[in-house]
């Protein structure tokens, strides 16, 4: 048998590879034509672009092109950090992604533990097809029911609180609130469909070990923590680590939609920022908003890295 070594210093071995691999991509050409359409759209939308956020660094001037402009270094950062609605609208930021996270994220896990044990298969598919529904309403369309909801003169919320004798609620007038909307409306749209993958992992569960944890005693409280949870904590913590890789990205069209003069002091993200600074404000300054959106995807690059970090260590899963 021939050793990779022989098969590297051999010329004519070296020189039937590329063959090989061409049989092999021609026999396989579907699948290549599959690929070119992912491998396209990552090019054009996710690399390209990366060579436009030179911009960050230079005074952009349109007619001058990306090339053709004065470069300035830092000093789009250094005004980003040194004005006045730099520490707000970081803190609403993070604020947010971090309510996010914390209330949101358990909530798919809980959802899927409490089907995977529903043993009634038509309330089980009527729970799921409930849940899975409000995700696939547009994020306008959400927002619009929601503010009807919400409305403090015909609004369901405010008619219930009349019934029980409460006063009615501008809730979206109202600075304090807006996080907690936007975090339970979010949760009400996406848990269902964030179960799926949980729910999936559940099922690779072996059942023999549940057969041995019932027949030992052991409650369904029990089996879920002994179980359930380390049966999927891989699943679990490479999702927190995509997770705290958009930790920042909050998502502007809810936010912007969301958005009200009253409201404003604690619904101003990075992402409607950016938006207002670059594309709608009096002095448009492409170079400017490019240098905020960069600090944030740096920010965004620097959490993933170091949660990814951590879980290898401490429990041995991570995305590389």
């Amino acid at each position: 048998m021939r050793t990779v070594s022989s098969i590297q210093t051999n010329p004519k071995v070296r020189m039937r590879l590329p063959a090989e691999h061409l049989k092999q991509a021609k026999r396989s050409w579907q699948l290549l034509v599959l690929f070119s359409l992912p491998l396209a759209y990552l090019i054009i939308f996710q690399y390209w672009p990366m060579y436009g956020a030179q911009i960050a660094f230079k005074d952009f001037i349109p007619v001058k092109g990306v090339m053709g402009s004065e470069w300035v270094g830092m000093k789009h950062m250094t005004r980003f950090f040194g004005s006045y609605d730099f520490w707000r609208v970081l803190k609403n930021t993070i604020g947010l992604a971090f309510y996010h996270l914390i209330v949101g994220f358990p909530v798919p896990i809980i959802l899927a533990l409490g089907l995977n044990y529903v043993r009634q298969a038509r309330f089980k598919k009527s729970v799921q097809m409930i849940t899975y529904a409000p995700h696939f309403i547009s994020t306008v369309v959400m927002v619009g029911m929601l503010l009807q909801f919400l409305d403090p003169r015909t609004g369901i919320v405010n008619q219930f609180l009349k019934l029980i004798g409460a006063a009615p609620v501008h809730f979206m007038a109202k600075p304090e609130l807006f996080q907690t909307i936007y975090v339970l409306s979010d949760i009400w749209q996406n848990a269902g469909w964030g179960c799926i993958i949980y729910l999936a992992a559940l099922a690779g569960v072996s059942p023999t070990l549940h057969e041995a944890a019932v027949v030992d005693g052991a409650s369904k409280w029990r089996r879920i923590w002994h179980i359930d949870l380390p049966g999927i904590m891989p699943v679990m913590i490479i999702l927190l680590i995509l997770s705290m890789g958009n930790l920042m990205q909050t998502g502007f069209e809810k936010v912007y939609l969301m958005q009200n003069p009253v409201n404003i002091t604690t619904s101003e993200v990075i992402d409607t920022y950016v938006y207002k600074v670059g594309l709608i404000s009096d002095g448009l300054n492409f170079s400017y908003a490019s240098a905020i959106g960069l600090f944030k995807s740096i920010v965004n690059l620097i959490l993933l890295v170091t949660v990814n970090q951590i879980a290898r260590v401490v429990g041995k899963e991570s995305l590389w």
